[in-house]
């Protein structure tokens, strides 16, 4: 099967703007100014094309086997796609990927009327590191990344906070780097004076013992990844960055299953760990009783608990699955008549999508290491 970019066979001036996310030199996907999207590729060979991206489109033949679909209205923010080639999964050849699902996956990004808090600006840019280390826990090297913040190569002397920040499932430890744009965030709102300049690690959020299966099971997961945060990751960062290596400057969060792993991990570690953030997580149905009981009783003493957590925050989408949306809702509810205070947001319109997730992060952040 024989795949082409459009570049070489566009027609002149055609609809709409390439996407921001197309590889270099390809017209075509195609954002229109309605945020309708124009798919476009060659396929002489094949028989049927559809483009799967919030529901499959087909695509119409020409007669030099070009397909050529048009999208529906898109929500603006990033959004995972691929196309179905005679019913055969593959990803777009004019797009670069981002790994979601479990795998490579082609991606668009569709632009935001006011949305430039998560564009890059006219400010002090800080930087993503990359970094593998040995984690004792599992036997393996695991790789992270690490946001620095601007200043934090020219000033030797100054010392941050650090807050760790996991994907979901079907991601990986790049998420928040590319999709979640979060060095473009925490640019704009430390330039802003929004936010206070800190580090965030960004880890692989699975967790094995090397040469053991690697099949998926959540439960046995989080019991090794929580080992490999306490023990391996943060001791590591703690050696080798210039942290402020205590509970009271260090701050956990993630999305969906991310999310999960925060208040599991977070609330059952509350020595390490004095600001936690949930986003797209942590559905709940019981009562306030059932809460108190929930992480070996550590929320039944409700002052003793506001003492110690500074900060814990709820952030979910409006437009996410119901049950997700009313647990969440309902979590919160429940810790205000248990008399636990947290924070709670809703991102208007959007579902379970990076769009989310940013604006969560760009409401969390400003409201951790704040001076008690």
């Amino acid at each position: 099967m024989f795949f082409a970019t459009s570049s070489a066979w566009a027609k002149d001036d055609p609809p709409g703007t390439p996407a921001s996310t197309n590889v270099s030199g390809a017209d075509y996907p195609r954002v229109l100014p309605d945020r309708r999207v124009i798919f476009r590729v060659s396929a002489p060979d094949a028989h049927e094309i559809q483009f799967k991206l919030d529901k499959p489109y087909v695509a119409v033949r020409d007669a030099n086997g070009a397909w050529t679909a048009t999208t529906d209205p898109q929500f603006p923010g990033f959004h995972y796609y691929w196309m179905l080639v005679d019913n055969v999964p593959v990803n777009d050849p004019a797009s670069e990927t981002f790994f979601g699902y479990g795998r490579e996956t082609s991606g668009i990004e569709i632009p935001e009327e006011g949305g430039d808090f998560s564009a890059p600006g006219d400010v002090p840019h800080g930087e993503i590191r990359e970094r593998w280390y040995h984690a004792k826990t599992t036997g393996e090297w695991r790789r992270i990344f690490v946001y620095t913040p601007p200043g934090y190569d020219p000033d030797r002397s100054g010392r941050y906070p650090v807050l760790y920040l996991q994907h979901g499932r079907g991601e990986n430890e790049r998420g928040w780097s590319r999709q979640g744009r979060v060095s473009l965030i925490m640019d704009n709102l430390i330039a802003d004076a929004k936010a206070k300049p800190m580090l965030i690690v960004m880890e692989h959020g699975y967790g094995h013992i090397s040469g053991e299966s690697a099949h998926w099971d959540y439960g046995q997961d989080l019991a090794v990844f929580t080992e490999v945060m306490l023990n391996d990751l943060i001791p590591m960062i703690d050696a080798t960055y210039r942290t402020i290596p205590d509970r009271e400057h260090r701050a956990l969060a993630g999305l969906s299953m991310g999310g999960g792993q925060a208040l599991e991990i977070g609330l059952g570690h509350l020595d390490a760990f004095a600001y936690i953030g949930t986003f797209s997580a942590g559905g709940f149905e019981g009562g306030p009783d059932d809460l108190r009981k929930m992480n070996n009783g550590v929320m039944a003493d409700a002052d003793a608990f506001n003492r110690r957590v500074h900060l814990l925050w709820l952030g979910v989408g409006t437009a996410e699955p119901p049950d997700l949306l009313s647990g969440v809702r309902q979590l919160h509810k429940v810790l205000g008549q248990a008399g636990i205070n947290s924070i709670y947001y809703e991102s208007p319109g959007t579902a379970h999508e990076w769009l989310t997730w940013r604006r969560c992060l760009h409401e969390f952040a400003p409201l951790l290491f704040a001076i008690r």
